[in-house]
C-alpha cells in the first residue's frame, strides 16, 4: 500500500477524532453528560457503533467509550523506516474516522446544524425499507457515494444521469475547492431527492457518513445480523450491498480517511485525479482504490471495480430512460400538456384477445398527435393495450395494466399517476422539445411487456385515443372490465386454492426469510399478491415466486399445512420449521426489511395496533416505527410482532386465529383513513359496524394508559376478549 495513502488516511483519522473529542467534551460541558444524542427515526442508535461496536448511544456521556474505541484505533505516521506496505494500520484508521464521523454528526443535530441547506441528512430507517423492494428486485443494482465536485458543471449533469440511467442511487455532496456537486446539480436545476436517485447528503466530507449508515443497516435491518458481530456486518457489505466512492476533485486527509473506512465495508474508491493506487484485491471484492480520468469512461469503471451488475433498458425514444425518472414531477410550469386527472378523460385498459386478432407492434394514436395540442392544455386519452399469448389469462389482466405506471413513469419527462379510469398523465416541455410523442407510450408499452411478461405476452398492439367521443366509446367495456376483475379477486380465498405462492425475492438481503403469499395474505412488501405470484412463476418457472402445495392440514385454524412446511424448511436454509398463517402469536411468518406495516401486540389492551412506515410518532407500545421494525426484520420469527402488507389488515384472515379484526385497537390515523371504506365494509362483515370508530389513533392515544380509557369508553369488543397471553 502506498505510504502517501497510509500517511493520508491516519492524518485524517486523527484529526476527525479530535475534532469529535472537542465537540463532545463542549457538549457535555453546555448540556450535561445525560442530554439526548441521537439521528431522526431510527432504531439504530449511531448506526456505526451499534453495528461494529454493540454500542446502544442515547445520551452525550454513552458517546465516550465510543470515542474511547476510536482512540485506541489510531496508529502513528509511518516512517520510512517503520513503515510496511499492508493496509492494517490504514483500515483501522479508517473505523476510527467513521465513528468519529458519527458524533460528529450526531452533535450537530443535537445543536441544530443538520441537515444542511437543501441536503437530506441523515437517511431515516423508513427511507431504508420504503426503498427496500427496489434492493432486491434488481430495480437499484448499487448505490454511488460522490463526494467532491465535477470540474464543470455539464459534467456533473452528465455523471448523475448516466448513473440514473444505471438505476444506480447516487448520493452527493462534500466538496472540491469550495464548491459541492450539489450546487452544481442545482445550479442545472436537477431535481435530487429519493424519487430520482439522487440524494444530497451534505457539503462536507464528514457527512458521507450517512450513505454509510446507510449501507451498515442493510445488515442490520435486512441481514438479521446482530449489533457487534462486526466481521458479519462488513463481510454483509461487501458481499450485498453494492456501493462504491467516487472522488471528483483533489483528496485531502479527511478524505483518504473516510475512504479507508469505506474499504473496510468493501466499498471501493474511484477518483478522478492521480492518487497512488491500491490494486491487489483482499478486502473489496476487486481493487481498493483506483483512478480514471476520461469522464466518459469513468461509470464504467466504478461499475467494473465494484462489479455492479446492470441491465440497461434500450427502448428507441427521445429522451432518457430508467427506473431513476420513476419518481420525476413534472409540475405545471414545466408541463407542455396533461391528460386525466381532474381535468379531462382518460384510461388504461388491458384486454386479451386471440393470437390471430391483433398485429404485434402495431401502435397507432387515434386523433391529435401532441404536435396538434396547445401548449399547457389538457386532452382526453385512451390507451387500449390487448394483448394475446398461448399462456396469456384473463387473470393476468390487471397485473399487466397496473404495470403501465411504472413504464410510462421511467420516461424521463413524463409523469403518471394511478390507474384504471382514474389515471393522470403530464408531459414536460423538455421531453416534448427532445421529440418525444404519444406514439412514443406505445413503444415504451410495447417494449417493456416483451421484456417484462414476454413468457405469456407474444403479441400486444396498443391504440392510444385522443378523441373524447372514442375515450368515452370504449369507456363503458373498460369498467365493466375492472368491475368484474374486482369481483374474481374479493371471491378468491384461501381455501378455494390448494396453492400458495413463495416470495423468496427478498433472500438476497434476508437469507433466511420468506413470504407465503395466499390468497388473503400479500406479501408484506404490499408489491405482490397471490395472482401477481402466480404470475410471475409463469414468467420465470425458476424464480423467486415458487408454487408450494398446501399438503395434508396440520391445523385449520392457525393456518398450518405439512406441505407449506416442508417447503420453508428447506428454503429457509433449514432455519424455520413452522409457519401458522393466521397467527401472530404462535410461529408468525417472518420478516424482511422491507414490510409496509408491524403488527404489534398490546397486552394492556388484550389487542393488536398496526403502524405503517410512514408513521414517524409514538405508538402505544412506548416505541416508534423504527424501533418496533428493528425487532421483527431479517428473517426472524418474533411473537407478538410480524411485518405485514397494508392491505392485510382488511382480510378475512387477518388474524383470524387470535381473535381477527376484533382484535385491532389502535392505528396512525392516514393509515385509518387510507384503508377507509374497505376497513368499513370488513367492520360490518363481523357484525361491528361502528367498530371502526372504536379503533383508536394517534389523535386520542399515543400510551397505553389512554388508549385503555379510550377503549373503555367506546366499549371495543378486545377489552373482554379471552386474554392473548
Amino acid at each position: 500500500m502506498s505510504k502517501i495513502v497510509a500517511t493520508a488516511a491516519i492524518k485524517g483519522a486523527k484529526s476527525l477524532v479530535s475534532e469529535a473529542e472537542k465537540l463532545l467534551t463542549k457538549a457535555i460541558e453546555e448540556k450535561g453528560k445525560d442530554t439526548k444524542l441521537e439521528f431522526p427515526e431510527t432504531a439504530f442508535y449511531l448506526p456505526m457503533a451499534n453495528a461494529l461496536l454493540a454500542a446502544e448511544v442515547k445520551t452525550l456521556n454513552d458517546a465516550l467509550p465510543v470515542l474511547k474505541e476510536a482512540k485506541s484505533l489510531l496508529h502513528d505516521v509511518p516512517t520510512e523506516e517503520l513503515w510496511l506496505p499492508y493496509l492494517g494500520d490504514a483500515l483501522d484508521s479508517g473505523i476510527a474516522a467513521l465513528l468519529a464521523e458519527e458524533i460528529i454528526c450526531a452533535i450537530r443535530y443535537l445543536y441544530g446544524k443538520e441537515p444542511q441547506a437543501d441536503c437530506n441528512g441523515f437517511f431515516t430507517d423508513t427511507i431504508l425499507r420504503t426503498l427496500g423492494i427496489q434492493l432486491v428486485d434488481g430495480r437499484m443494482p448499487g448505490f454511488a457515494a460522490i463526494l467532491g465536485a465535477a470540474p464543470d458543471n455539464k459534467t456533473a449533469v452528465e455523471i448523475v444521469r448516466d448513473f440514473q440511467k444505471r438505476n444506480i442511487m447516487t448520493f452527493v455532496g462534500s466538496s472540491s475547492n469550495g464548491k459541492s456537486i450539489i450546487d452544481q446539480l442545482k445550479e442545472e436545476k436537477v431535481e435530487m431527492g429519493w424519487d430520482n436517485y439522487i440524494v444530497p447528503y451534505g457539503r462536507d466530507t464528514i457527512s458521507a457518513i450517512y450513505p454509510l449508515h446507510w449501507a451498515i443497516r442493510g445488515a442490520l435491518t435486512f441481514g438479521g445480523i446482530k449489533a457487534g458481530n462486526a466481521k458479519e456486518c462488513l463481510l454483509y457489505c461487501k458481499e450485498r450491498v453494492f456501493a462504491f466512492g467516487l472522488a471528483l476533485g483533489p483528496l485531502d486527509d479527511i478524505k483518504y480517511a473516510t475512504g479507508a473506512g469505506a474499504i473496510n465495508m468493501g466499498f471501493p474508491v474511484i477518483a478522478d485525479t492521480d492518487i497512488p493506487e491500491i490494486r491487489p484485491t483482499g478486502i473489496c471484492t476487486y481493487e481498493h482504490l483506483v483512478k480514471e480520468f476520461d469522464y466518459k469512461r469513468i461509470i464504467q469503471k466504478c461499475i467494473e471495480v465494484r462489479g455492479v451488475k446492470v441491465k440497461l433498458a434500450q427502448i428507441p425514444i427521445p429522451v432518457a430512460y430508467s427506473a431513476a425518472f420513476e419518481g420525476e414531477r413534472v409540475r405545471r410550469e414545466q408541463m407542455h400538456v396533461q391528460f386525466g386527472g381532474k381535468f379531462s378523460k382518460a384510461l388504461e385498459f388491458v384486454r386479451t384477445k386471440n393470437l390471430d386478432e391483433i398485429e404485434d407492434g402495431k401502435i397507432e394514436v387515434v386523433g391529435p398527435e401532441i404536435d396538434d395540442m396547445k401548449e399547457g392544455g389538457a386532452y382526453p386519452l385512451g390507451m387500449l393495450i390487448e394483448v394475446a399469448g398461448r399462456k396469456m389469462q384473463h387473470d393476468f389482466e390487471p397485473i399487466l395494466e397496473r404495470q403501465v405506471h411504472t413504464f410510462l413513469n421511467e420516461a424521463m419527462g413524463i409523469f403518471h399517476m394511478g390507474q384504471r379510469n382514474m389515471c393522470w398523465v403530464r408531459i414536460s416541455k423538455e421531453a416534448y422539445k427532445k421529440g418525444l410523442k404519444l406514439k412514443h407510450f406505445g413503444t415504451i408499452i410495447h417494449a417493456r411487456l416483451h421484456d417484462t411478461y414476454g413468457k405469456i405476452v407474444d403479441k400486444a398492439e396498443i391504440t392510444i385515443y385522443t378523441k373524447p367521443e372514442d375515450v368515452e366509446r370504449i369507456m363503458p367495456e373498460a369498467v365493466k372490465a375492472y368491475e368484474e376483475r374486482d369481483e374474481r379477486l374479493a371471491g378468491m380465498t384461501d381455501e378455494s386454492v390448494d396453492t400458495f405462492y413463495s416470495c423468496t425475492l427478498c433472500q438476497s438481503f434476508a437469507p433466511n426469510h420468506l413470504c407465503m403469499v395466499k390468497p388473503e395474505r400479500l406479501g408484506l412488501c404490499g408489491a405482490y399478491s397471490w395472482l401477481d405470484a402466480k404470475a410471475c412463476y409463469e414468467l420465470n418457472p425458476t424464480g423467486p415466486n415458487q408454487p408450494v402445495k398446501k399438503g395434508e392440514v396440520l391445523d385449520a385454524a392457525r393456518g398450518e399445512w405439512k406441505g407449506v412446511n416442508d417447503f420453508i424448511y428447506q428454503k429457509s436454509n433449514k432455519t424455520l420449521e413452522r409457519f401458522h398463517g393466521y397467527s401472530i402469536m404462535t410461529f408468525p411468518e417472518t420478516s424482511c426489511g422491507c414490510f409496509e406495516c408491524v403488527i404489534a401486540i398490546l397486552p394492556e389492551a388484550n389487542g393488536f395496533m398496526v403502524v405503517n412506515r410512514e408513521y414517524s410518532g409514538f405508538t402505544p407500545a412506548g416505541m416508534k416505527f423504527s424501533t418496533l421494525a428493528g425487532s421483527v426484520g431479517g428473517g426472524n420469527q418474533t411473537p407478538g410482532f410480524m411485518g405485514v402488507g397494508r392491505l392485510y389488515v382488511v382480510s378475512r384472515k387477518f388474524l383470524s386465529a387470535d381473535g381477527g379484526l376484533k382484535r385491532l385497537v389502535w392505528l396512525p390515523k392516514e393509515l385509518k383513513e387510507a384503508l377507509g371504506e374497505k376497513l368499513k365494509k370488513r367492520c360490518a362483515e363481523e357484525n361491528l359496524p361502528d367498530l371502526y370508530e372504536r379503533i383508536a389513533d394517534e389523535t386520542v392515544a399515543v400510551e397505553a394508559e389512554a388508549l385503555v380509557k379510550f377503549l373503555q369508553e367506546k366499549n371495543h369488543p378486545a377489552l373482554t376478549m379471552p386474554p392473548l397471553m
